[in-house]
C-alpha cells in the first residue's frame, strides 16, 4: 500500500494536471474568441503558442499521473506506461516546445523592437536545449550524473541568454509589455540562480562521489534495455522525497508559465515599434 505522504503528493500531482489542463482549454477558447479582434499575425502567433503550450501541459499532466523517477527507474505502477524510456521521451517532447515557445516569444519582439541579440537569443536556444536533452538521456541510459550536469549547465545558460535578452530589449518596448518582461527576468534570474548553486553542484558532488566509490556505469546500449524493461514500483515515501520538491513545483509553476506566455502582450511590443518608425518617416 502507498504511504500516505505517496498518496497525498500524488492526489496533488493529479490534481494540478487537471486543473492545467482546464486552464489550457480556458486559454483555447479564448484564443478562438480573438479571431475578429487581433491582427490576423498575432492570431497566427498565439495560435502556434497555443499548440506548443498543448504539447508541454498534456506532457507534464501525463508524467503527473504516472511520476518516474529515472535513476533508480522507480515508479508508482507496473505499466509499460511508467517504463524511464516512455517518461523520459514524453518529457523530452514536452521540454522542446515549452522552450520553442520562449524562443517564439523571444522572437516576436525581438524584430518588434530590432534587437539583434534577442533574434540570435531566439535562435539558438532551442538547439542548445536539443543538446542537454541528449546529455540527459546520457545520464538516464549511463547513470553517470557527468550528463545532468552538463544538461543542467546547458539549461542555466540558456536561462540566462534570454534573461539577458529581454533586459536589452526593455527600453524599447511599452508599458504594456514591460510587466510581462520583468516577471520572465525574475523568474528567469531565480532559476539561473538556483542551477548554478544548488543543481549543478549537487550533480557534480554525485558524480565525483560516484567516481571515489569505484562505481560501475551502464552502457549506452545497456542502458537502452534496461529502461525499456526494468521497473522498480515504489509506494515508500524515502524513494521518492527527493523528486518532491522539484516535481510539484515543475507539474505546477513551469505549466502556468507555459500557459501564461500564450497571452503575452507581444503585438503591442509590435504596433509601439511600428508608431515610433512613424515620425521618422514624416521628417523625411
Amino acid at each position: 500500500m502507498m504511504s500516505d505522504g505517496v498518496v497525498s503528493w500524488w492526489s496533488l500531482l493529479c490534481a494540478l494536471a487537471a486543473l492545467n489542463i482546464l486552464a489550457w482549454c480556458m486559454s483555447a477558447v479564448a484564443h478562438n474568441r480573438r479571431r475578429t479582434v487581433i491582427a490576423p499575425e498575432a492570431y497566427s502567433a498565439r495560435r502556434l503558442q497555443l499548440q506548443l503550450s498543448a504539447v508541454y501541459v498534456f506532457g507534464c499532466a501525463f508524467r503527473s499521473v504516472l511520476p518516474v523517477f529515472d535513476g533508480p527507474r522507480i515508479c508508482l505502477f507496473n505499466s509499460w506506461l511508467s517504463s524511464v524510456v516512455v517518461g523520459r521521451s514524453v518529457a523530452t517532447c514536452a521540454e522542446l516546445c515549452f522552450v520553442a515557445q520562449w524562443a517564439v516569444m523571444l522572437r516576436q519582439t525581438s524584430r518588434a523592437t530590432d534587437s539583434m541579440l534577442g533574434k540570435v537569443a531566439s535562435l539558438a536556444v532551442v538547439p542548445l536545449i536539443a543538446i542537454a536533452e541528449a546529455c540527459s538521456w546520457y545520464s538516464v541510459l549511463t547513470t553517470s550524473n557527468l550528463g545532468h550536469v552538463a544538461e543542467e549547465s546547458i539549461w542555466g545558460l540558456s536561462a540566462a541568454l534570454l534573461v539577458t535578452s529581454m533586459v536589452v530589449i526593455w527600453p524599447r518596448c511599452t508599458a504594456a509589455v514591460r510587466p510581462v518582461l520583468l516577471a520572465c527576468c525574475v523568474a528567469g534570474a531565480a532559476y539561473v540562480a538556483f542551477m548554478f548553486l544548488v543543481d549543478v553542484p549537487m550533480y557534480w558532488s554525485r558524480w565525483v562521489a560516484d567516481g571515489t566509490s569505484g562505481r560501475h556505469y551502464m552502457s549506452i546500449a545497456q542502458g537502452a534495455r534496461d529502461v525499456a524493461v526494468r521497473r522498480v514500483v515504489s509506494y515508500r515515501w524515502e524513494d521518492w522525497k527527493s523528486e518532491v520538491v522539484w516535481m510539484s513545483l515543475y507539474f505546477s509553476v513551469a505549466v502556468w508559465l507555459s500557459i501564461a506566455l500564450v497571452h503575452a502582450p507581444v503585438s503591442e511590443a509590435r504596433s509601439a515599434a511600428r508608431e515610433r518608425k512613424r515620425p521618422h518617416a514624416v521628417r523625411r
